[in-house]
């Protein structure tokens, strides 16, 4: 292992490139990494990192997202197979459809989605500035695709008329509401957070809501001690490393992306060593796709 590792930092060097995780990889990922972070921080810093080749360790839409927003570097994916089933209940012809039956309304993306759908919308989000974004557009109508799980959570908070699509998170919705209270039997000292693609009967009897980086950045400062966590086992991993004076309890095992687990250090090496897989999106479909998202983060680093 620490041969391999070795390895993996003298290529990287040798091929000037940077390593982006994304929180729910395996341990050893997050630890060879040079940024970890949720779909918003690492869609900024692909944006700006200025190494030529970016390896994405996550899953499709994400290394598809950095090569929109970096279309002149090399963006590879350790593993083809990372997919994402979220991302794959929507395609063209649903959207159409909804933005036909909806004309007045406004088309707001999760990142969860490929590029196509992205290239068809007015601006993305992520589940840390879902609200933020919603808000930010002036239309009274929001189609909200694909993820029903957090299109629901913002509905909530809005004085939109959000129209959700039925597509959802596999992981989060797992959840129930009964694995929640079982788990609060376990820790009834625990505050409890969850992720808002979880259902809204999760959400319902949960503390506090947030997003990956939300999670992070509060338990760092809460005054409590426990946490109940409710998001893809692998945030576990990081909170445990970064916050070690506090404890973390993942309320199911269930919360676990076996396509977030597909990339492993050997994976890694290939991709390093044989410069593979490289993303290519046709560039009809990257420049359209390339608006909503820089849309997305001209609102986001105006409001910091």
């Amino acid at each position: 292992m620490k041969k391999l590792i070795s390895e993996i930092f003298k290529l990287k060097k040798e091929k000037d490139a940077v390593i982006l995780a994304h929180n729910y990889q395996l341990p050893e990922i997050q630890d060879i990494a040079d940024f970890i972070g949720d779909s918003l921080e690492l869609s900024m810093l692909a944006s700006n990192v200025e190494a030529p080749v970016i390896i994405f360790c996550g899953v499709q839409f994400m290394a598809e997202t950095a090569k929109i927003l970096s279309p002149k570097k090399d963006v590879l994916i350790p593993t083809l197979n990372a997919g994402c089933p979220l991302a794959d209940m929507i395609d063209s012809n649903s959207l159409s459809q909804l933005q036909e039956k909806y004309p007045n309304a406004s088309t707001v993306c999760y990142v969860n989605s490929s590029a196509e759908i992205k290239a068809m919308s007015d601006i993305c989000c992520t589940s840390a500035n879902a609200l933020k974004i919603v808000d930010s557009i002036d239309s009274t109508e929001v189609i909200f695709v694909p993820d029903k799980g957090l299109g629901s959570y913002v509905a909530e908070k809005t004085n939109k008329k959000v129209i959700l699509y039925e597509g959802y998170c596999p992981t989060h919705f797992n959840l129930t509401k009964e694995d929640l209270l079982k788990a609060k039997e376990l820790h009834p000292d625990a505050v409890t957070i969850v992720h808002p693609e979880c259902s809204k009967e999760v959400r319902d009897i949960s503390n506090f809501v947030f997003g990956t980086s939300g999670m992070l950045k509060f338990a760092r400062e809460s005054k409590h001690n426990k946490f109940l966590i409710g998001t893809e086992e692998g945030m576990i991993y990081r909170l445990r490393k970064e916050v070690p004076n506090k404890e973390f309890f993942l309320i199911s095992s269930k919360l676990y992306c076996p396509n977030m687990k597909k990339t492993n250090l050997q994976l890694l090496y290939k991709s390093l060593s044989e410069f593979r897989y490289t993303i290519e999106i046709p560039k009809n479909i990257l420049e359209k796709a390339r608006y909503p998202l820089l849309k997305m983060l001209e609102i986001e680093s105006s409001k910091q």
